[in-house]
C-alpha cells in the first residue's frame, strides 16, 4: 500500500472521503451525495475507525459495485475503481448534471456525512444548481388582464424593433412572458406589470444618497418599483443627478462627461437587476451613492456553476429570461461582456476605479474624488447638480423643439440634432407619450408625430 493512500485513511472520514468495511445498503447513498457534492472516495474494506481488513477484490466483486452504481440516475461517467492490495479505492467525481438521485432520494455531503435532503431542501437545491429558472415559472399573483403594461410593452417593442403588426398574446407567449393558459411568468412580471410593488416586492430597485462615507445620514432615498427598464434608468437618472458633470467643448459640440462613465453605471445597475437571485426574497438591488463611492448590489453573489477564477471571462446566465429580453432591448450589448465594458469605460475615462466583490451578494464598487469641506466646493457641487436636472430638461425641449419643426423627424436625425444616444432619444420619446405630451400617428415608417 503506498503512503499517500496509508495517510489518507489516517486522516479518517472527512467531506471527501468515506471508509467502508463492505458494500451495504448505505453505499449507493455514499455515492450518491459525493455526485451530488463536490466529489470525493469511498475506500471499501476499511472500518470507519481506520483499521484495514480487507474486501474481495476478483472481477465479479468489482462488477458488482458497478452494477449498483449505475443505479443512479442520470447515469454517472467518469468513476475510477482501482485495486491496492486487499482494498478497492473508488473515486467519485463531481456530477455534471446535478441533481443526481438513488433508489432512496437525493443525498448531499454534509461533513463526514450524508444526509438525505426532504422536500423543501431539494426544492433548495434544484434552484441553487439552475435546474430551476425564476424567470420561467408561471407567476400566480399576477392578473394578466388587470396588470398588463400597455405603456411599458409599447416601449419594449419599439426598443426591440419588433413588428407592431404581430399579435400581443402570440409575441408575449414566444419571449417566455406568458404561458398557454395566459398566466404570467415571473420574466413577464418583471417587464410588463405596472407594478411589482405587491406582486413582485423584493424585485423593487433601492437607490439611497448618503452624507459622508458612511451609512448614517440618509440625505435622499427613491424605491423603484416599476417595470425592469423603467427601474434601469430611473436608477441611472438618481446616480447620475448625485455625482459631478464635467462640460467639455470642442468644435461646436459640447460633451456633457460624468465622474463615472454612464456606460459603466447602466451595465453595472443591468447587471444587478438580471443577475440577481431572485429567489432571495429578503433582498432588494440596492444602489447607494456615498462621498467617495458609488456601491451597486444585488443578492445572490456569482451562480454556483461560475467559479471565482473565471469570473471576468466566462458568463453563466441565472435569468436566461431576463437577459434575453435585455438584449433585444440593446440594454445588453452581448451577453458575457458586461464586465469587461465597465473595467474598459472606467479606465478609458482615467477618473477614479472600480472593484468587484462576491459573497452572498454581488457588489460593484465605483470609486469618486473625495468632495472638499470648504463652502465653494461644497457649493460648486450642488450647482453642478442643478445643472444635470436643467440638461434634462433641456434635452426634452430640444427633441419637442425638432419634432415641431418637423413632424416626420426621425431617430436618427434626432440623435444628430441633440447629441443623444439612440438609448437616450427613445427614453426621452417614451417618457414624453406616456406623460401625453407626445403622440405618434400612424406607422413607425410613413408616420408622423404631434406635440399634445
Amino acid at each position: 500500500m503506498n503512503s499517500e493512500l496509508k495517510n489518507l485513511i489516517t486522516l479518517g472520514e472527512g467531506y471527501h472521503l468515506e471508509l467502508k468495511e463492505s458494500v451495504d445498503k448505505s453505499f449507493i447513498e455514499e455515492v450518491c451525495a459525493f455526485v451530488n457534492s463536490s466529489g470525493g472516495k469511498i475506500i471499501l474494506g476499511v472500518n470507519d475507525k481506520g483499521e484495514i481488513k480487507g474486501i474481495k477484490t476478483d472481477n465479479n466483486f468489482r462488477s458488482k459495485v458497478q452494477d449498483i452504481i449505475n443505479q443512479l440516475e442520470p447515469a454517472l461517467n467518469g468513476i475510477k475503481i482501482t485495486i491496492d492490495e486487499n482494498i478497492i479505492i473508488i473515486d467519485i467525481p463531481q456530477g455534471t448534471e446535478k441533481p443526481y438521485a438513488c433508489s432512496k432520494g437525493f443525498f448531499i455531503r454534509i461533513g463526514p456525512n450524508s444526509q438525505k435532503l426532504r422536500r423543501n431542501e431539494i426544492i433548495t437545491f434544484f434552484q441553487k444548481e439552475g435546474r430551476i429558472r425564476f424567470d420561467e415559472l408561471e407567476n400566480s399573483k399576477a392578473d394578466y388582464k388587470n396588470d398588463f403594461n400597455e405603456e411599458a410593452f409599447e416601449h419594449f417593442i419599439e426598443l426591440a424593433g419588433i413588428s407592431k403588426s404581430i399579435k400581443k398574446d402570440f409575441l408575449l407567449k414566444n419571449l417566455n412572458c406568458l404561458t398557454e393558459e395566459q398566466t404570467f411568468t415571473n420574466a413577464g412580471v418583471l417587464f410588463f406589470t405596472k407594478s411589482l410593488d405587491f406582486i413582485m416586492n423584493h424585485a423593487t430597485v433601492v437607490c439611497v444618497l448618503y452624507k459622508g462615507n458612511k451609512k448614517v445620514h440618509i440625505i435622499d432615498k427613491k424605491d423603484f418599483h416599476s417595470d425592469l427598464i423603467t427601474n434601469i434608468e430611473h436608477c441611472l437618472q438618481f446616480v447620475q443627478r448625485n455625482i459631478n458633470l464635467e462640460f467639455k467643448i470642442e468644435k461646436l459640440r459640447r460633451e456633457e462627461i460624468y465622474e463615472i462613465p454612464e456606460v459603466a453605471l447602466r451595465e453595472a445597475i443591468v447587471n444587478a437587476v438580471c443577475h440577481r437571485d431572485y429567489f432571495q426574497h429578503g433582498a432588494n438591488v440596492l444602489i447607494e451613492v456615498f462621498d467617495n463611492r458609488v456601491d451597486i448590489s444585488n443578492p445572490g453573489g456569482l451562480p454556483t456553476n461560475l467559479p471565482p477564477a473565471d469570473f471576468g471571462t466566462k458568463s453563466v446566465v441565472r435569468n436566461p429570461v431576463l437577459a434575453s429580453l435585455l438584449l433585444r432591448a440593446d440594454y445588453i450589448e452581448k451577453i458575457g461582456t458586461g464586465i469587461a465594458r465597465i473595467r474598459e469605460a472606467v479606465d478609458g475615462l482615467g477618473k477614479g476605479t472600480v472593484s468587484f466583490t462576491f459573497t452572498t451578494f454581488f457588489t460593484v464598487s465605483f470609486s469618486r474624488a473625495e468632495k472638499a469641506k470648504d463652502t465653494v466646493e461644497k457649493s460648486s457641487q450642488k450647482g453642478s447638480q442643478k445643472t444635470v436636472e436643467k440638461t434634462v430638461e433641456k434635452t426634452v425641449e430640444k427633441i419637442l423643439k425638432e419634432v415641431k419643426i418637423n413632424p416626420k423627424t426621425t431617430i436618427k436625425e434626432l440623435e444628430t440634432k441633440t447629441g443623444l444616444s439612440r438609448r437616450g432619444i427613445e427614453w426621452n420619446i417614451a417618457k414624453l407619450k406616456n406623460s401625453g405630451k407626445l403622440k405618434r400617428i400612424g406607422p413607425d415608417k410613413g408616420g408622423h408625430w404631434e406635440v399634445q
